[in-house]
């Protein structure tokens, strides 16, 4: 199968509002699966593969297979649903927060054309400071913005919602809620990492098996990440943990360049018993612009974004190796979820050699909807 016949309508519709998005989707063939599933009788075969006996896990928790879909695209229990029937064994329920949070405004998606010759970002490449070129041009291989601001519901509606989503997946699936604090102004550091823990029990309350805390998004300010503070990060998986108890908990990396600064976060988290993993990356920042060199994105800090996809794959296979290399010389026991540009089963198995012990798509899944059959297929080849 040729790269372009894989391509298909994308289950996030980027030419709609979030808010669209969140009322009628998901769309393409993640919507006709849900309109499948509508017509099967309980106990019917909905659910999935029922067959099947689980040979893999993630964080303990037994699946078909460790891959899925990474906090982003699946807005809610329609989407995760959805993916669960799509073969995806894990869906990760988009990051939830403790109170109601809006979206940046439309639009959120653009395509980003790096000017490489495979497509790829560097970190620290002047690229990302001079500008990269974002239009509405779609093409593979697929990169994109992710220009959302970690919009929330609130509780009162995300709760029974990740109820429902939990609820809805099959034999060897797994919903894996992602959740973060939020900081508002006026809030003190003690606040702050006392509205994780708030959150991380609302999500607890839900029947969650394991949770993802969100350290990876601009969410101490614009383009200020709370991962690239380890101490503040420990503090917080320490104040998270008493709340959530044996409930295994991942944290969402985004890439560090210092290998100091990232052996100080697993040695912040895993080392002190309150962290079991992390999932890493989502994205990598840069300055956006239109063909004419002006802000790509509208609005006030915006003039950067997340880029995701094909662009990012180099980084994440790396950030991947780094941990487990840091895992290995410390003699520590954590998960390592592998998240970055896998848009075909290749970038799957590149991630399994890295050292991830699960891989997760984004981008790549949003643009094919049968990635998770088509990686199953090659298992075992």
């Amino acid at each position: 199968m040729s790269q372009g016949s894989q391509q298909s309508e994308p289950f996030y519709d980027v030419n709609r509002t979030y808010e669209d998005n969140y009322e009628e989707g998901p769309f393409g063939a993640f919507a006709e699966a849900l309109r499948r599933d509508a017509d099967v009788a309980p106990g019917d075969g909905a659910a999935g593969d029922a067959a099947r006996t689980p040979a893999d896990s993630f964080l303990g928790v037994p699946v078909n297979l460790a891959f899925g879909i990474p906090a982003g695209p699946l807005l809610n229990s329609r989407f995760t649903t959805a993916a669960f029937r799509m073969g995806f064994d894990l869906a990760t329920y988009k990051t939830v927060r403790s109170r109601a949070w809006g979206c940046n405004p439309f639009p959120n998606v653009l395509a980003v054309h790096p000017k490489s010759a495979d497509g790829s970002l560097t970190p620290g490449s002047p690229e990302l400071d001079e500008g990269v070129l974002a239009d509405t041009n779609y093409e593979r291989p697929i990169s994109i913005s992710n220009s959302f601001g970690v919009p929330s519901q609130d509780p009162d509606l995300w709760q029974p919602d990740m109820f429902r989503a939990i609820e809805a997946a099959g034999p060897g699936q797994l919903l894996v809620p992602g959740f973060q604090g939020s900081r508002v102004e006026g809030m003190s550091e003690e606040e702050y990492i006392a509205d994780h823990a708030t959150t991380a029990r609302l999500v607890k309350e839900t029947g969650a098996k394991v949770m993802v805390m969100n350290t990876s998004c601009p969410n101490e300010g614009h383009n200020v990440l709370l991962c690239h503070n380890p101490l503040l990060v420990g503090r917080i998986a320490e104040a998270v943990k008493k709340e959530i108890g044996d409930t295994p908990l991942m944290v969402k990396l985004a890439y560090i360049p210092d290998d100091a600064a990232l052996e100080l976060m697993v040695k912040s988290t895993v080392g002190r018993g309150t962290v079991q993993g992390f999932s890493t990356i989502n994205t990598i920042s840069a300055k956006l612009v239109d063909a004419n060199g002006d802000q790509a994105l509208p609005g006030k800090g915006r003039e950067r974004s997340g880029v995701c996809g094909n662009a990012i794959r180099g980084a994440g296979l790396d950030m991947v190796s780094r941990l487990a290399a840091i895992r290995d010389r410390l003699g520590l026991e954590f998960a390592i979820n592998g998240v970055g540009g896998v848009v075909t089963p290749a970038d799957y198995a590149a991630y399994k050699r890295a050292g991830a012990d699960s891989v997760m798509s984004a981008t790549g899944a949003m643009w094919d909807a049968e990635l998770a059959h088509r990686i199953k297929a090659t298992i075992g080849e």
